[in-house]
């Protein structure tokens, strides 16, 4: 029998992937979307497109983390095997501009979800995007699934609370809660509000010449990042395990903003050398002397996360899970995928010694 999942945030870069990864497998798939003036569905455009009851691969609904009833009338309706909590106010430094808005969706919105389920006795699995901002200021190094959590953020504190949230419902409630602690993960479809994006978008567009300099924040933050449609398979592992845990998922390796920037810089032929530190800091093209990069105070944190770095054993141990893109291979992806977007080819080998 055709299984039913549930995505929230199936609009987003993870919920889109997923939706491509469950109709794969087989299942039925429905969405949550939210009611806008301004249509924002492009990652799923090539699956809703058609008669939603009858052409469509993915059947939407419009509903809102912050409105319990629209949740258990989409639920009631949809009586899905499988439920994927993606949706929240995601975006960290903005976190910290709207604290209230972040709380209620990314923290709140979670437990509305949990709670329509229990109302309605549904035996559907529950999978909650948990993630590793919950760390931020690490107490050691690298992180599992028992590391304790110091959030630095609006949006890690909303997620703290859902994380614990979701795993009260599990043990209260014995339902199939589970949340998947899930380190940086990145790919074409990411917003260009998120740096590994703004970065790589923006170096396609000054090719192009649609673009001047870009300015960056902290550049010695480093992080974990992977490859959001190995990730979301993750997401569905953690589900088809025998009992509901947490689990985390990374690629066990860390690199600085800065090694990101400079291998996209490199990648991309471009010759460039580093002056300054700190804010102010610049990368100048040193054939025209122009500034490609430029380190802006308006991008700090008030509160920095300075690394994060996680350690997959469980996942690999129980659920077969393992990354297979790491930093190289996932910055090739995304120039590939911009440049390609400005009709132009990626250089197939970058320039020798363009890092001064």
């Amino acid at each position: 029998m055709m299984k039913k999942a549930l995505i929230t945030g199936i609009t987003g870069q993870d919920g889109s992937y997923l939706a491509e990864f469950l109709l794969n497998k087989g299942y039925e798939v429905h969405g949550v979307v939210r009611r806008s003036s301004a249509f924002n569905r492009e990652r799923i455009d090539h699956l809703s497109v058609g008669d939603q009851e009858t052409d469509a691969q993915i059947k939407l609904h419009y509903g809102d983390l912050g409105d319990s009833n629209s949740l258990l009338r989409i639920l009631s309706r949809v009586q899905p095997d499988e439920v994927y909590n993606l949706a929240a106010q995601s975006h960290v430094a903005i976190s910290f501009d709207i604290p209230e808005y972040t709380g209620d969706v990314t923290g709140l919105g979670a437990t509305r979800l949990l709670e329509a389920v229990r109302s309605l006795q549904l035996p559907a699995k529950v999978y909650h995007a948990s993630s590793s901002e919950l760390y931020g200021k690490i107490i050691e190094n690298p992180q599992t699934e028992e590391s304790a959590f110091y959030p630095r953020s609006p949006y890690a504190c909303a997620k703290a609370y859902a994380f614990y949230m979701t795993r009260n419902y599990r043990e209260s409630y014995n339902m199939f809660a589970c949340n998947g602690i899930l380190f940086n993960h990145e790919s074409p479809r990411r917003g260009k509000n998120f740096v590994t994006r703004k970065i790589t978008h923006a170096l396609a567009a000054m090719a192009s010449g649609k673009q001047g300099e870009l300015r960056l924040g902290n550049l010695d933050a480093r992080r974990d990042w992977g490859y959001a449609p190995e990730y979301v398979e993750g997401m569905w592992r953690i589900l088809q395990h025998d009992t509901p845990e947490d689990f985390l998922l990374a690629t066990g390796k860390t690199v600085s903003v800065r090694e990101f920037l400079e291998y996209c810089l490199t990648r991309t032929g471009m010759s460039f050398e580093r002056e300054g530190e700190g804010v102010g800091e610049r990368y100048v093209d040193t054939r025209t002397g122009n500034t490609l990069v430029e380190v802006d105070a308006r991008y700090y944190r008030p509160a920095e996360v300075d690394v994060l770095c996680g350690d997959p054993t469980k996942a690999k141990k129980l659920l077969g899970w393992e990354a297979q893109t790491h930093m190289e291979g996932l910055a090739d992806i995304m120039l590939e995928a911009d440049y390609t977007s400005y009709g132009m080819i990626l250089p197939v080998e970058a320039v020798a010694g363009a890092h001064v």
